[in-house]
C-alpha cells in the first residue's frame, strides 16, 4: 500500500482485512470484466487507417504510425477534409503530426468518403 495510515509491521491494513474477512476467505482475489483502455485500443490501430474527427470543421484520414500519452499522433498518407460553406475541400499530405488536444473522435478503419457512400446507398 502507498498510504501509511493503518500500517503495522510493514503490512497494509487493507490486505490484513481481506485476508481476515470470513466472507472473502483466506485467498481473496478481485476480478472484473475485461476493460478496454483508450490507449490500448489506439495502440491496436498502429499500422491501420484511422478516421480522426477534429474540433471545428476538419476530418483527417491516415495511417497511424504512432502516438503518445497525450494522443498526439503521427499519420502517413493523409487526406484532410475541410468543410466550408462552399463545400468540402480535400488536401493530400504525405505525413503529419497531429495535436491530440484537437481530437473529438476517432474511428478505426473508418473513412468519411466510405461513410458518405454507404449513407447514400442506404437512402436508395
Amino acid at each position: 500500500c502507498s498510504h501509511t495510515r493503518g500500517r503495522r509491521n510493514g503490512a497494509c491494513h487493507v490486505s490484513r482485512f481481506l485476508a481476515a474477512s470470513p466472507r472473502l476467505g483466506a485467498m481473496a482475489t478481485i476480478s472484473a470484466a475485461p476493460s478496454y483502455l483508450p490507449l490500448a485500443l489506439i495502440d491496436k490501430c498502429i499500422g491501420s487507417r484511422i478516421w480522426v474527427i477534429m474540433k471545428g470543421d476538419k476530418e483527417i484520414v491516415g495511417t497511424l504510425r504512432g502516438f503518445d500519452d497525450y494522443v498526439n499522433m503521427v499519420l502517413d498518407d493523409v487526406r484532410e477534409h475541410t468543410f466550408t460553406s462552399q463545400g468540402k475541400k480535400v488536401t493530400h499530405l504525405e505525413s503529419i503530426l497531429l495535436n491530440g488536444n484537437n481530437i473529438t473522435m476517432m474511428v478505426p478503419g473508418g473513412d468519411p468518403d466510405e461513410n458518405e457512400a454507404n449513407g447514400k446507398a442506404a437512402e436508395k
